[in-house]
């Protein structure tokens, strides 16, 4: 029974007794012994370096942390193993087990691991309401048998507290039913009512950490002896790479919290600043923000943060001289820097010196982009530089506009030309599209942006209505390369004069001179990348130079296609039935397929968070065109310091989404009994019947021994008697994505507009990796005792293989469906197929999974007529259908 007389205080302990008293300090959480907190900590724990591991503990424990707080979430840890070595290890070190464990887990298994093993009173971190109530009390009542406290997060089954009245009322249900249902000790129970960040640039986030403080003091005052808790860096994730700004934030978030109550958090000493030493200037800008002060808080410290990078007052002074320069220095310098803090006030000074509003755009700003579009060709700012300052240019513009139509002699103004630019019919994806409109923008030229799946009779009307002078065509999948055929096709039956500029991932030089070019008289450019794409568009409309550009350009695709066609019909192909012959072979009489542990369709939730450290980052500096392999292009000598600035950006947008829920990771697959028939064919058996997936044979001439591959050659033939199996899945993270680049782009923000949906691409990516992992180890379980790393899983070196459609192995993308009516997909996540067999959302990944240890990726490469012929049949299409689909890969 409960002593009467016991003081209230959350009582801890490791080998030394903790007790918050009313009058005890701040209590200071020692952070980096969490894996997704330090990258250090997680590497000597994944390289099962413990005793390095727990040199870092040793460290925070020296450095005055009272409490440790361990955390081993990470997708490729065993984390029950890892959390109860750990705790053992610490055990037997008394400095470090003196103080108390927060055991610090998302997932309960690795919680109750931690309690198990866990010396003296520990603390765990966290549970919450979102799985209901009954869920919260299971895991409430066996913490309480196992004697530690508990944090308690201001979520729930609708979602995580994001104002101050949901985190009032969250914590008020959950206190109530710890205390009066699970009998738990109101001193021990520590509520965590969200840390977010602050100064993002959007409305909703304006009270963030105003609704923390108040919050924190309601609960202080009607839930009696529970304590406050959070993580204090969350506060300031906008800032990440400015410590000095992001220091300032946390001692001023610290004072505002802990006078409201707050009695312990985690904090890194390393990133404090003593509140009374801060700046006076910057700390009336934190606090602004922090207090939500002032309707221009967020921009007044995004700018004064700039003048804070390195030392704080030769920054001022550097501050102080840019503000001194001509309004036209002025006005340059924001546009390089991307800063728009002081834009509109340079821009009124410059409007008041002219003669017309107009004439602030055509000479002060567009003398400014000028100088970014200098650097930019010359290498000297790269992509997202230049977005950032599209940015400074718009809300430049936009607040020229009344007084330009105000001014009857304002109705126009000289431009570079008029660019149409749109995503061909059936495709989604247009990222690179929007990049290039951002720069040909910043270069003057006026930019109508038809958005994606735009039809041809809409871009032609458009064209002509608009009298525009370049035709820009974007498209990512291969039936987007048919269309733009048809859409040259087209364009000259109207005897159409206007240039196509052509670009996109599927799209390269050698096919728009062999295919696109033929179809129109008129002017056709591949454009291979945005640093190009002014170049071109000058060239393709100069007077002086447009004339002798389209020559050169048709005599050099003339060549191009010729030189192709002959190498084509020079290179060696077998038929069909040879290559057949020459199959890829396997031992089937000495191969056992694995029995699945699971064999139907299953629908899959998953959190954000669980998908970050499967993120491949390569591919995401490649869509802003900052080429080298991450991690190495942080440091690399061109593009390392915006690679650096890029990804800082970058990880605070993907940590609003993972913590804010801006998505939902959803995915279905589904594992099946199938075999190979027809040699080039796969039947499988599921819950409707049958059905069959086509694939394509390589048919080029080989060396002897090596053979012309089918994926269908990795199944095992309905002839051996031997039953075999074969999966296949789709997974999104795209619903929310388009909603928020949308949000971005109303406020003429199109850097964070393509960041968001660069970061949902690399999320689905993610989410395919995550998912494969499962199916891998778990799900089927062929692969039960794998054990790789991240970058183990990006250069593929598992067993098996997901190959795609639309990808090299199987470039038809007229499988899709089939994957569509065996996983029900429409109905399970949403994700649907366009004419052209994109998915929608455009984050999205869809494909196959196959088991056999010999499966492995190949390209299809080039296909004879034969093959489209014999397609056609089994897919029971017309020839012309099938060459429509087939195309890219028909040899001439």
């Amino acid at each position: 029974m409960r002593n009467s007389n016991d003081k209230k205080y959350l009582k801890l302990s490791g080998l030394e007794p903790l007790v918050v008293t009313p009058g005890s300090n701040f209590i200071n959480v020692g952070e980096r012994t969490n894996v997704t907190g330090s990258r250090k900590f997680l590497r000597l724990i994944k390289e099962e370096k413990y005793d390095e591991a727990l040199e870092i503990a040793r460290a925070q424990v020296e450095g005055g942390a009272q409490i440790i707080d361990i955390n081993m979430d990470e997708g490729m840890l065993d984390g029950v193993y890892a959390m109860t070595k750990f705790l053992n290890l610490i055990a037997a070190e008394p400095d470090i087990a003196r103080v108390p464990v927060m055991i610090d887990s998302s997932k309960w298994d690795i919680i109750e691991a931690g309690l198990k093993v866990i010396q003296g009173k520990g603390v765990v971190n966290s549970i919450s309401l979102k799985e209901g109530e009954a869920v919260f009390i299971h895991h409430a009542k066996l913490i309480k048998r196992y004697g530690a406290a508990v944090i308690v997060m201001a979520f729930d089954e609708l979602g995580q507290a994001d104002t101050y009245e949901r985190r009032i009322e969250i914590c008020k249900r959950s206190y109530e039913v710890l205390v009066d249902k699970v009998g738990f000790p109101a001193e021990d129970i520590i509520f965590d009512p969200n840390i977010f960040p602050v100064a993002t640039g959007m409305e909703e986030h304006k009270l963030n950490a105003l609704d923390f403080f108040q919050a924190t003091k309601w609960i202080r005052e009607n839930l009696p002896y529970a304590g406050i808790s959070g993580g204090v860096s969350n506060v300031s994730f906008s800032f990440r790479g400015n410590d000095k700004v992001r220091e300032a934030m946390h001692s001023a978030f610290l004072y505002h919290a802990i006078n409201n109550g707050m009695t312990m958090g985690i904090v890194n000493p390393e990133m404090l600043e003593i509140y009374d030493e801060i700046d006076p200037i910057l700390l009336e800008h934190v606090e602004d923000v922090l207090l939500n002060r002032r309707d221009d808080a967020t921009e007044r410290l995004l700018d004064l943060a700039e003048s804070f990078k390195g030392d704080v007052k030769s920054n001022e002074k550097a501050v102080a001289e840019w503000r001194s320069g001509t309004v036209q220095e002025r006005l340059t310098y924001s546009l390089v820097k991307g800063i728009d803090e002081f834009i509109e006030r340079d821009v009124e000074e410059a409007r008041q010196i002219v003669n017309r509003p107009i004439e602030v755009i055509e000479k002060h700003l567009m003398n400014g982009m000028n100088v970014v579009g200098d650097l930019f060709g010359s290498g000297k700012m790269f992509l997202p530089q230049v977005v950032k300052s599209a940015r400074v240019m718009k809300k430049a513009v936009a607040y020229l506009l009344p007084y330009i139509e105000a001014s009857k002699d304002d109705s126009s103004s000289s431009s570079a030309g008029k660019v149409l630019m749109a995503t061909v019919k059936g495709d989604v994806h247009d990222i690179g599209k929007n990049i290039v409109s951002v720069v040909l923008a910043c270069n003057n030229f006026e930019i109508i942006d038809l958005g994606v799946m735009v039809t041809p009779e809409r871009i032609i009307e458009t064209a002509v209505k608009e009298n525009v002078d370049i035709i820009g065509l974007s498209g990512l999948i291969t039936p987007s390369l048919d269309e733009m055929v048809y859409l040259a096709r087209e364009l000259d039956k109207l005897n159409i004069k206007i240039p196509v500029m052509i670009g996109g991932a599927t799209t390269s030089r050698a096919h728009t001179a062999v295919k696109i070019a033929p179809e129109y008289k008129q002017t056709v450019v591949h454009v291979n990348d945005a640093s190009r794409a002014v170049t071109v568009a000058s060239n393709l409309l100069q007077p002086e130079t447009k004339l002798d550009y389209a020559s050169a350009l048709r005599e050099e695709y003339d060549k191009l296609r010729e030189g192709y066609l002959n190498r084509s019909r020079e290179k060696q192909y077998l038929s069909i039935n040879e290559a057949r012959k020459n199959k890829f072979k396997i031992d089937w009489d000495a191969y056992v397929p694995y029995k699945p542990n699971f064999i139907g369709t299953k629908n899959i939730e998953v959190k954000l968070s669980e998908l970050v450290d499967f993120i491949d980052w390569t591919p995401f500096f490649q869509s802003w065109e900052l080429y080298g392999k991450y991690p190495a292009i942080l440091k690399d000598e061109v593009v390392g310091e915006q690679a650096t600035s890029l990804f800082e950006d970058a990880q605070i947008m993907l940590s609003q989404i993972v913590k804010e829920q801006w998505f939902k990771a959803k995915g279905v697959l589904g594992i099946f009994p199938a075999n190979q028939i027809q040699d080039d064919d796969i039947e499988v058996l599921y819950a409707k019947g049958v059905a069959t997936f086509l694939t394509l044979r390589q048919q080029s001439q080989k060396t002897v021994v090596a053979p012309n591959i089918a994926l269908a050659d990795f199944i095992a033939p309905k002839a051996t008697g031997i039953q075999d199996y074969f999966g296949c899945f789709c997974v999104t993270t795209g619903f929310g994505v388009e909603e928020r680049a949308i949000e971005y782009e109303q406020n003429l923000d199109d850097y964070n507009a393509i960041l968001v949906k660069a970061l949902g691409d690399r999320l689905a990516e993610a989410f395919a990796e995550y998912l494969h992992l499962k199916v891998r180890r778990e799900i089927w379980g062929y692969a039960y005792d794998e054990v790789l790393s991240n970058d183990d899983l990006i250069k593929e070196k598992y067993r098996g293989i997901r190959p795609a459609p639309g990808y090299p192995a199987c470039p038809d993308h007229l499988e899709k469906p089939t994957i569509w009516k065996l996983l029900d997909v429409e109905n399970a996540i949403g994700v649907t197929l366009t004419e052209s067999m994109a998915m929608w959302p455009a984050s999205s990944v869809s494909g196959y999974y196959f088991a056999n240890p010999q499966s492995k990726y190949f390209g299809l490469g080039k296909i004879q007529s034969d093959q489209v012929e014999d397609y056609a049949k089994r897919r029971n299409i017309t020839i012309e259908q099938a060459t429509k689909w087939l195309s890219p890969n028909i040899a001439e």
